[in-house]
């Protein structure tokens, strides 16, 4: 398989899916305190956004280098 199908396989992987959970949330650890052997620390939840628009382009522009990728390069 090409190296370009594969880039435009990729793109129209990640903005579905970007497009169907529109963000992902991770666990952040931080380190508050400590005393001796004894340490504290606090877990917070992050939640990152993925724009619509962000997503949109990368499957469409999958698209494009699908159809096209041979010709344009």
């Amino acid at each position: 398989m090409d190296i370009v199908k594969i880039i435009a396989i990729g793109l129209i992987a990640t903005g579905a899916l970007g497009l169907t959970y529109g963000g992902f949330t991770y666990t952040q650890t931080t380190h508050v305190a400590g005393l001796g052997p004894i340490r504290f620390s606090v877990d917070g939840n992050r939640t990152v956004s993925i724009p619509l628009w962000a997503s949109g382009t990368a499957v469409a522009l999958g698209g494009i280098l699908l159809l096209f990728g041979g010709k344009l390069i």
